[in-house]
């Protein structure tokens, strides 16, 4: 086997002499690439061409080369700068080749002019495969979330895939020598579609009986028909395509738990229904078995020379394969089936499905690892193949570094001895494969179904995080924990233990919850058995290896008063969040989870011995606080190989690993029970927490009831205080009008004073001010009287001209009769006009008395002479138009006989009238009564205060009693007196009437104005009512002469 460096050549040979397979491997040659520094740089990915002559070959620096083993030349065609996740040539275009690249975009070159040819985007995520149609024209890029469609003649997007986000895609390809693309999802369904119209053909069945493979790796014959599927199983279904059918279940050996990656290899002679199918496993084998005879062919690849991906070329002659430490190694097939080409042996052990379990109808077999014996040759040698042997190593090493996924815990460590760390995009699949996490979806929907536990209703109170997402995916983790373990609702740090993996694993939240609650069980043995002290035996133990390794450090450590509760227990319950930062701490873990858990205790001892030199600095306890809960200067990568070297040096009787089991992984379908602490502190506790709760719940119920009321009793404070406020207001009122009528009384005294000299001429002063107020008062009642005249007759004359328009209307209506009745209304012309001067001289006369009347009386009765000279009117014109309709002597008769019923009717109203008259005269000497005797009880009080005022003054002054001139007034008539007791009242100004005259003399002349306000409105309403009789009897007179005229 020759290797061949390519380096950092652009071209050259690969290899250098003449091509020869060993005959043990069938490898043709390995080629590698070293960089500078002897770096060995790896490949990723390689691809056939359509002749299976040469190949591409992608690496890790983004450099592409073309390997063509006919010629034996290799050379570069292109550096695209990042590495490649997929490779695929251009089937119509043989020289151009598509790239899918790490920033998630697809690009076309051309190998012979290494140009540019197209850039398509479109991936939100890796690109894992690139599916080329059999014309060449379509192409199909596959990703974890979605699948596009592109035209290879316009590099054009066609079609995208858009799937749910809990169902991811394994792989979209096109089936050989037909339209058809197949879809395989993660969920085990495979959905056949035309390319074309991209119409669903049909869906394959998902096995209901058996165990579950969960499908990762397909392969597909050259004809279409056959498609063999496997994944996390050693399990292989074999489908036929054309019956939609799973016609058989071939089970691998024991030692193939889950297959990578599935290839068939072609025969010329097969007509494209290939038989033999190459089975990569998770370690590092490909073996090749024939689908229908269960037989193992031959296998590539060892345990030492893995083998992380394989592409079979298409004439079947030469499989390449790259390797483990990322070299490529070319196989011979022919150099691998050369020991087939011979006469088959006498008996062939192949044991058939009949002794293993059987189900899917008896289809499943069984393929065992046997060796297959030849026929001697001439030499008698007897040659021995090799069909399925068991790896080297012993069984419990080969169960310890096996992982789930396909992965090798020993070559992880290897990895990560070699990079420090674990490749950023690939640390949390590794993690999930070192902590065997058992994905118990049911499981932890049970415990998220119970809701937020209640000790962590106030998380964000107690632990601030400005992102809500954050906060919430960690307040569901701590809720889950609690509700899987008691204890987990107890423990106050954590939240400082899980926030790390909240962070990390923030859009899966049940990979972090399995996540930190494999980190307890296994790293955080023995912390809980204190609880709630800290767990003093783990802290002994770091303190123990201190003691051991540095002696000194312990010693300072220990003269400051500092124990292991300091030093050592801030990195344990904050698993170092707090000192590292996010890259430090990732490369720390990558190292505690490759590792036995007293590696973590490890690097707590390797941290305080790197920081030896500022810890001995150290001697007050504020300072050592400080310095576990802040970072700090520290090279991480010295600090890992100091805890190596811990884990290394450290004896045996005081090394943690002899206190600490290994790893024991979460447990599938349930998870564990975790009892590992002192049941009785924590039902205490919880006890006491729930005990607490209700009270608090009772004082929150209390508070509010008291919130009530104290808002109650707010209010009504308020509302006091406003009522105070208010009698406050009134009270300072109060006094001011009192401090002013006090101030007014002072300045009344003084004036009382000062004008006791002047009292005679004031006396004078006062009668004529009297006088002149008596006349101004008569004026005023006077000007009052006039205006409600002026207003009566405004009233009547709109009444008068009311009924002349109706007068006027009405003998409008009349034209066209009196034009008939013209010659009668002439001859009778002369009489009538008689009879007419008669009754007017009548109707005259009786009014000029009653105007006589009237003017001796108030002018209420303006109103009555009114309505009765209308009346009269309203005669004269019935008589008229009884003139001119007495047509004959017979109508005369009965118009004079109507009349002297009319002349009684009058006289009866006249003395309904004069009856009215003496009533209204009656109720007007009544009020003229009511008027004298409240204005004769008026005088007497007003003289009767001035009397007593008087006497008080000659008490006061001594002087002997002299009568007021006002006091020998006499009252004749009711108007008289009327006008001395208004005169009185506004005298009221007089400071010798009272010692509150403003008052007293006020009030009384109000009780005046309202009363003869009362005693007109009575009047008015009197001559009303007689109006209103007046005008009924005259419209009824109106009413009886047009009937007469009739």
């Amino acid at each position: 086997m020759e290797v061949t460096d390519i380096g950092n050549k652009e071209e050259g040979k690969v290899w250098h002499r003449k091509a020869a397979a060993g005959k043990a491997t069938g490898v043709l040659v390995t080629v590698v690439r070293t960089a500078q520094q002897a770096k060995t740089v790896r490949f990723l990915h390689v691809t056939f061409d359509t002749t299976g002559d040469s190949f591409l070959a992608g690496d890790h620096h983004g450099h592409i080369y073309v390997f063509d083993i006919s010629r034996n030349r290799f050379r570069l065609v292109q550096k695209t700068g990042q590495a490649c996740t997929a490779l695929a040539f251009s089937l119509r275009r043989t020289t151009e080749f598509l790239v899918a690249l790490a920033d998630y975009t697809i690009k076309c070159f051309d190998k012979d002019t290494k140009q540019l040819v197209s850039w398509m985007r479109g991936h939100e995520g890796a690109v894992s495969s690139i599916s080329v149609h059999s014309s060449g024209r379509y192409a199909i890029t596959t990703s974890m979330d979605t699948a596009q469609l592109w035209d290879l003649d316009t590099f054009q997007r066609k079609r995208k895939l858009n799937i749910r986000q809990s169902v991811g895609i394994q792989r979209v390809f096109f089936l050989p020598l037909s339209n058809t693309i197949l879809s395989c999802f993660s969920d085990d369904s495979i959905f056949a579609w035309e390319s074309d119209t991209l119409v669903c053909k049909y869906q394959l069945p998902v096995p209901d009986c058996g165990p579950k493979i969960s499908y990762k790796a397909f392969a597909v014959t050259r004809d279409g028909k056959s498609l063999a599927a496997g994944g996390r199983s050693n399990l292989l279904h074999l489908w036929c395509l054309d019956s939609k059918q799973l016609i058989r279940v071939i089970q691998m050996p024991t030692q193939v738990r889950t297959v990578r990656q599935l290839e068939f290899l072609p025969d010329s002679f097969d007509g494209g229904a290939s038989q033999t199918l190459g089975v990569l496993s998770q370690d590092g084998v490909m073996r090749f078995i024939n689908i229908h005879t269960c037989k193992l062919i031959f296998h590539m690849g060892s345990h030492e020379d893995a083998i992380t991906t394989v592409t079979v070329s298409p004439n079947g002659r030469h499989v390449v394969a790259i390797m483990d430490n990322g070299s490529i190694n070319v196989y011979s097939v022919q150099s691998l089936t050369q020991e087939l080409n011979k006469p088959p042996p006498f008996q062939v052990a192949v044991v058939s499905g009949s002794g293993a379990v059987q189900n899917l109808s008896n289809l499943k077999v069984q393929v065992r690892s046997e060796v297959v014996q030849r026929p001697a040759k001439s030499s008698g040698r007897r040659t021995r193949v090799k069909i399925l042997r068991p790896p080297a190593v012993s069984k419990a090493e080969d169960k310890e570094n096996e992982l789930p996924a396909g992965l090798n815990k020993k070559r992880l460590v290897a990895l990560l001895k070699a990079f420090g760390e674990y490749p950023a995009k690939y640390r949390m699949f590794v993690w999930r494969s070192l902590l065997c996490l058992p994905e118990n979806h049911a499981a932890y929907s049970s415990l998220t179904d119970k809701g937020l536990h209640s000790a962590y209703l106030a998380l964000h109170d107690k632990y601030p995080i400005k992102s809500h997402k954050l906060q919430r995916g960690l307040q569901r983790v701590l809720s889950a924990l609690a509700h899987w373990a008691a204890i987990f609702g107890e423990v106050e740090y954590l939240p400082l233990v899980a926030f790390p993996f909240v962070k990390l694993f923030q859009n899966n939240p049940m990979l972090c919850f399995e996540v930190v609650a494999t980190v307890i069980v296994n790293w955080g043995q023995h912390w809980f058995e204190y609880f709630p002290n800290p767990p003093l035996n783990i802290l002994s133990m770091a303190e123990n290896v201190l003691a051991h390794h540095d002696k000194e450090l312990l010693q300072h450590l220990v003269d400051c008063g500092i124990t292991s509760q300091l030093y050592v227990w801030p990195l344990l319950e904050t698993l170092f969040s707090e000192v590292l930062t996010r890259d430090e701490w990732l490369r720390l873990f990558d190292n505690i989870f490759s590792n036995h858990p007293s590696f973590l205790l490890m690097a707590c001892v390797a941290y305080i011995t790197c920081c030896r030199e500022p810890l001995l600095l150290c001697s007050q306890k504020q300072d050592f606080e400080y310095f576990f809960h802040h970072r700090n200067n520290l090279d991480l990568g010295a600090m890992i190989k100091e805890a190596y070297r811990l884990m290394g040096g450290t004896p045996a009787d005081i090394h943690p690993r002899n206190m600490l089991s290994d790893l024991t992984p979460l447990t599938e379908g349930q998870y564990p029970v975790f009892n590992h602490y002192p049941e009785f502190i924590v039902e205490y506790q919880s006890r006491e927490r729930e005990k607490i709760r209700l009270q608090e719940m009772e004082y929150l119920r209390e508070r509010q009831e008291v919130s009530v009321l104290r808002t109650d009793f707010v209010r009504r404070q308020a509302e006091e205080e406003t009522y105070f406020a208010q009698q406050e207001l009134l009270q300072k009122a109060e006094e001011q009008r009192r401090n002013i009528l006090a101030q007014e009384e002072e300045k009344l005294t003084e004036q009382r004073t000062k004008l006791a000299a002047m009292k005679r001429e004031l006396k004078v002063k006062e009668l004529q001010l009297l006088d002149g107020t008596k006349r101004r008062f008569l004026k005023h009642q006077q000007d009052l009287r006039t205006s409600q005249i002026q207003r009566l007759d405004q009233e009547i004359s709109r009444k008068m001209d009311l009924r002349e328009r109706e007068t006027a209307a009405a003998v409008q209506d009349l034209e066209v009769r009196q034009m008939e009745l013209e010659a009668q209304r002439r001859r009778l012309e002369q009489h009538m006009f008689k009879e007419q001067e008669r009754m007017g001289r009548e109707v005259e006369g009786e009014a000029e008395m009653r105007m006589r009347r009237a003017e001796k009386e108030e002018e209420s009765y303006t109103e009555l002479l009114h309505c009765t000279e209308t009346n009269m009117q309203a005669l004269e014109e019935s008589l008229a138009e009884a003139c001119q309709l007495d047509l004959d002597s017979h109508w005369q008769r009965e118009v004079a006989e109507r009349l002297q019923q009319v002349d009684a009717e009058q006289e009866r109203k006249r003395e309904t009238l004069k009856e009215l008259h003496r009533q209204t005269l009656a109720e007007e000497g009544r009020l003229a009564d009511t008027l004298r005797d409240v204005a004769g009880r008026k005088w007497d009080e007003v003289m009767s205060s001035r009397a007593q005022l008087q006497e008080q003054q000659q008490a006061a002054t001594g002087l002997p009693h002299r009568p007021s001139a006002t006091t020998a007034v006499h009252v004749g008539t009711t108007s008289a007196k009327q006008a001395e007791t208004n005169m009185v009242c506004l005298n009221s100004s007089s400071p010798s009437e009272s010692t509150s005259p403003n008052f007293s003399l006020d009030r009384g002349r109000a009780q005046l104005d309202s009363s003869e306000r009362q005693l007109l409105k009575e009047i008015r309403e009197l001559r009303q009512k007689l109006a209103d009789r007046a005008r009924e009897g005259s419209s009824q007179s109106v009413h009886t002469l047009s009937s007469v005229s009739q």
